[in-house]
C-alpha cells in the first residue's frame, strides 16, 4: 500500500506500507493505541477508520522522528491518502472470490483499479496474513 501524507504546511511524504513488514513493537503499539487485534487494525486502515489511520501515520512518522508523540500527529482528512496498488487489488479480489467472499467489496476494489499506483516489485496482500 501507499500512504501519502501531504500536510498543507510541509513536504509531501509517501510511505510503502506492508503490514507483514512492521516490527513486532510497532504492531504491539498499534494494537495498544487502537484497542484492536492487529488484523482488525489492518482492516480498519483499509476501511478508512480514523483512529487506525492516525495510529499508522504515527508509526510511519516515528521511524523518521523517534521522539514524535501520538498527540502531535493531527491532520486534516484530505492530507492523508491510503491506496492499494494494482497488484494488491488484484490479489485481494482473487482471494475474496476464492473464498466466496463479499462480491460487492471485490467490485468496489476493482472500481479504483485504474487510478491505483503501480507496484514496485512483487505485489502482496494489503493486510496481514
Amino acid at each position: 500500500m501507499k500512504v501519502t501524507y501531504s500536510p498543507e504546511d510541509g513536504d509531501e511524504q509517501t510511505f510503502d506500507y506492508n503490514p507483514n513488514k512492521l516490527l513486532s513493537a510497532e504492531r504491539e503499539a498499534l494494537e495498544k493505541r487502537t484497542g484492536r487485534a492487529f488484523n482488525q487494525f489492518a482492516q480498519g486502515v483499509l476501511k478508512g477508520d480514523s483512529l487506525c489511520r492516525r495510529a499508522l501515520l504515527h508509526v510511519l512518522l516515528k521511524r523518521q522522528h523517534p521522539t514524535i508523540a501520538f498527540d502531535d500527529v493531527d491532520f486534516c482528512w484530505d492530507e492523508l491518502k491510503v491506496e492499494m496498488t494494482k497488484g494488491e487489488i488484484t490479489l485481494a479480489v482473487e482471494r475474496l472470490r476464492e473464498k466466496n467472499g463479499d462480491e460487492d467489496l471485490a467490485e468496489a476494489m476493482l472500481k479504483g483499479y485504474d487510478e491505483a499506483p503501480d507496484d514496485e516489485g512483487k505485489a502482496r496482500l494489503p493486510f496481514a496474513v
